[in-house]
């Protein structure tokens, strides 16, 4: 599912960005890492309706499926 790839580059995304941020600023460090555990629940909540979307879409026509014989 491309949408738990999207969901996991968010993810991702934001380890690094936030990493980069407490290296640079390590005063700020706790803050910085508070931050980016909100934005990465954030990322979670905005990737779940597309998921779930993208698993009635497969459960209601399956032959679409990539892989399956038509």
């Amino acid at each position: 599912m491309i949408e738990a790839l999207h969901i996991i580059a968010g993810l991702l995304a934001t380890v690094v960005i936030a990493w980069i941020a407490a290296w640079s600023y390590v005063p700020g460090e706790r803050d910085i890492w508070i931050t980016a555990v909100a934005a990465m629940a954030a990322v979670i909540a905005m990737g779940v309706n597309p998921m779930r979307r993208a698993w009635a879409a497969d459960k209601a026509n399956p032959a679409q499926r990539v892989g399956t014989a038509e």
